[in-house]
């Protein structure tokens, strides 16, 4: 029987959501094993003077704990 764990991860890129996503999952890959899934809790940006500045996306990774 396998235990699994959930942690956050905000991912940030000037470029878009999905450039923030993938820096999320770049992140998470470089200090979690076995992760299994990927929700996706929030997208928002950071507005100055009227643009788009930041792109956030709030990411919960499901990894399978070793025994």
């Amino acid at each position: 029987m396998a235990v699994a764990r959930v942690t956050e991860v905000i991912g940030i890129s000037p470029l878009g959501w999905k450039e923030a996503m993938d820096e999320a999952l770049n992140r998470a890959n470089m200090t979690l094993r076995n992760i299994t899934h990927l929700e996706i809790l929030k997208q928002d940006a950071m507005i100055v003077n009227g643009k788009i500045m930041e792109y956030r996306v709030t990411c919960h990774f499901t990894f399978i704990l070793e025994d």
